[in-house]
């Protein structure tokens, strides 16, 4: 059985290009779960705050519960989910999974697999986390479901898989001149730019073009907030910072609040600015909340 196939093959909901995370985070989290005690079985109750937390953080805006994937990932083959009455889930009703004393683990087939093969994890997370996630958040959610995971462990690309085009960064800190297009930042040791880099405002894993028009020139601090949902793009190529983000300091005012409705720095003339398509989907998708008025100045 070839689990890498099965994993990027997930079933889940979709339309109108909606992210819909909720079975990659449930089976990451479950792959940390089984690197930290391989016999070990996920009781719902001890969980759910665990994966509420993990939608929230890294879910799209419209929230969805963590019962959805603990029902629904057993119809993948990957997932098992038990009652104090036997094998079997009782449906994604909150209140019966918790009644019923459910817990679910990987597949016994799935975790014979990951003890004869170590290395299977690794490449099982590293393709939930390029499917479903831009790599600046690959570290950090390794880190909040519990994976430890190995360089080492990556798997090759397979054929006919989408590859990643290598220019993209080049092409995108060129055209915004290297300098973030938020704050203007443009630090370089000698000749070469740091803390710079190349984001998608469309996800690579959603179907995001390598291209310029999909691209901005961020600084690392605004690339993750980008990222998060903290910051968008509005009409007019207006900078959008969500009323959830709270931050009491002079820097948090200064690096992100006082961007609401400031205009992008850049791209320098004769180059595509983000195109329409694009910059709606990442407020509809990625974006959390309502934008903050424009800050006065």
């Amino acid at each position: 059985m070839d689990w890498l196939e099965r994993v990027t093959k997930l079933r889940q909901w979709t339309g109108n290009g909606v992210r819909a995370p909720h079975k990659p985070l449930l089976l990451l989290y479950a792959l940390g779960r089984f690197q930290e005690d391989a016999d070990g079985e996920l009781r719902y109750t001890a969980v759910e705050e665990d994966l509420k937390r993990l939608l929230a953080e890294y879910g799209p805006a419209n929230r969805t519960s963590p019962a959805y994937p603990f029902h629904h990932l057993v119809s993948d083959g990957v997932w098992e989910v038990r009652t104090d009455r036997g094998p079997g889930s009782p449906g994604t009703g909150i209140l019966r999974l918790r009644a019923a004393g459910a817990a679910g683990r990987l597949a016994p087939e799935l975790r014979a697999a990951l003890r004869r093969d170590p290395s299977l994890l690794g490449r099982m997370a590293r393709a939930l986390l390029d499917l479903h996630f831009p790599p600046s958040l690959h570290g950090e959610l390794c880190e909040a479901v519990g994976l430890e995971l190995e360089l080492a462990e990556t798997a090759p690309v397979a054929a006919g898989r989408r590859q990643r085009d290598r220019r993209m960064r080049e092409l995108v800190l060129t055209a915004y001149e290297y300098q973030c297009a938020f704050c203007g930042y443009d630090g370089r040791v000698g000749a070469m730019p740091v803390g710079l880099e190349a984001a998608h405002v469309r996800w690579w894993a959603f179907d995001g073009p390598d291209a310029v028009d999909n691209g901005l020139c961020l600084c690392a601090l605004h690339h993750k907030l980008f990222d998060k949902g903290v910051l968008g793009v509005g009409d007019g190529h207006r900078i959008l910072v969500s009323q959830r983000f709270v931050g009491r300091s002079a820097a948090a005012r200064e690096h992100v609040t006082s961007l609401a409705g400031r205009r992008l720095l850049g791209p320098q003339p004769g180059t595509p600015p983000v195109a329409a398509a694009h910059r709606a989907w990442h407020t509809r998708q990625v974006f959390h909340g309502i934008p903050r008025p424009a800050a006065v100045t």
